[in-house]
């Protein structure tokens, strides 16, 4: 049975991750979910928000039992130092809405869960509040259900949107169950010409914060997979940076690859 169990909001967030994984449909509380696995690790996408998540947290943990679960995803900075596609292996872990505070006991920094798509201005108020580095808004969600059921939780976030984007109005485009609704979303921008500068530059943000991500989860889920006398326990900070991976995605899934099957036979 898998030992990690990874949950993202939005496939579109970790399709360079699991193109090659298999996948078959589960069902939890009356809704279907695509579950990709891959060895020792299993993914889930649940969807956009607090609500979506703490399901489909539940949901993986019913279905495959793993030692630990993972948020990934998108997050927005709120360091303005740190660019679009730079990773986050956060210490601590912050619910906006109740100031609830999770301690991960390894890596850096502070991750804010916010209840809405943050724009400059709240980002702002996030980082006084909180002295946080970035702000999401499954992480906490995902770190309170994993704690009522007695597994490890870890969060693996990348930069989509700078500090000082101007993220367009999108909160209106996520449903009750989190899906978002891209259809919609594109009508509502080809109607206003304004917005189209902003969602070519988000979109293409997009693209490169989910090849940074899917690469230093590559990184991650070599090293979380080896035999566990084998791991320092130590963070991969300096792994995760994307800069240190290569400027492909495949290069660096070919070496984690093949160094983590090498050490897991014991050769050389």
């Amino acid at each position: 049975m898998p030992r990690i169990a990874i949950i993202a909001a939005m496939e579109r967030e970790v399709r360079p991750l699991i193109r090659s994984w298999k996948v078959r449909t589960m069902e939890h509380g009356g809704r279907p979910y695509r579950l990709f696995e891959d060895g020792e690790a299993a993914l889930i996408c649940g969807g956009i928000g607090a609500e979506a998540a703490r399901r489909a947290t539940e949901a993986v943990i019913r279905e495959v039992s793993p030692v630990r679960v993972i948020s990934v995803g998108f997050a927005g900075a709120l360091n303005p130092s740190l660019p679009v596609g730079h990773v986050l292996e956060p210490r601590t872990v912050i619910n906006a809405a109740d100031s609830v505070r999770t301690e991960v006991g390894s890596g850096e920094g502070i991750l804010v869960s916010s209840a809405n798509v943050s724009g400059k201005e709240q980002k702002t108020w996030l980082r006084k509040a909180y002295a946080a580095s970035a702000v999401d808004m499954e992480a906490a969600a995902v770190a309170q259900g994993a704690q009522a059921r007695g597994v490890e939780f870890a969060a693996v976030k990348v930069i989509s949107d700078a500090a000082d984007f101007s993220l367009p109005a999108m909160d209106r485009f996520v449903a009750s169950d989190g899906t978002f609704h891209s259809v919609k979303f594109a009508c509502h921008v080809a109607l206003r010409p304004w917005l189209w500068g902003t969602a070519i530059a988000l979109a293409r943000n997009s693209s490169k914060a989910s090849h940074a991500l899917c690469g230093a989860l590559v990184s991650y889920l070599g090293r979380e997979t080896l035999p566990r006398q084998t791991s320092t326990g130590e963070p991969l900070l300096a792994d995760l940076n994307p800069t240190k991976l290569g400027p492909e995605f495949a290069g660096a899934h070919t070496r984690t690859g093949a160094q983590s099957h090498t050490q897991a036979d014991g050769k050389q």
